[in-house]
């Protein structure tokens, strides 16, 4: 037996309310449990950077500690001081400061190099060419590239390496005589 027009529209419309009522109740809950989940995701980054990622570093000048890098020059030695190494790549970063002008005599390094000019006009020197580079300049020298560099008294570079820091001196390291005015 057929339904009367006005009972199925009646009943067309309470049964899509249901479904609706239904609909909006599944939604209200998903709503509430990713809610739940966000609040919980805000405290897992913290947990996991500590365990996934190095800590955040802030050093200021005066508090660096420098280490003497050619100690037979006495006080005329340049300082080094090493900023940051990675843990998993030993990847440095590290300045360099000098008390007196020096000429760095021809060295490479066993990783990929970049100097970052801080104080001073530097002069750099590979393969056959002299560049002078004052505050602000940058360059970069790949691993094992044959280099050398004049720095005056008061200098300051910053520099990086995308491995281990070594220094490996062609000719031996600097000496009384590679020091300038």
């Amino acid at each position: 037996m057929p339904i009367p027009l006005h009972l199925s529209t009646t009943m067309n419309t309470t049964t899509m309310n249901t479904k609706l009522h239904c609909l909006l109740c599944l939604l209200l809950t998903a709503s509430l449990v990713l809610a739940e989940d966000s609040k919980q995701d805000i405290k897992k980054p913290k947990e996991a950077m500590t365990a996934a990622t190095p800590p955040t570093i802030f050093s200021n000048y005066k508090d660096l500690k420098w280490s003497k890098i050619l100690p037979d020059l006495g006080e005329n030695s340049p300082e080094i001081c090493i900023l940051r190494i990675d843990p998993k790549t030993q990847a440095t970063s590290l300045m360099i400061r000098t008390p007196k002008g020096i000429h760095v005599r021809k060295h490479w390094h066993s990783a990929n190099e970049t100097h970052t000019v801080i104080l001073g006009t530097q002069v750099f020197a590979c393969e056959g060419e002299r560049i002078e580079q004052g505050p602000g300049s940058f360059n970069f020298m790949p691993a094992k590239m044959l280099h050398e560099a004049w720095l005056p008294a008061g200098a300051l570079v910053f520099i990086t390496v995308d491995g281990a820091w070594d220094v490996n001196w062609v000719e031996g390291p600097p000496t009384v005589a590679d020091l300038t005015k």
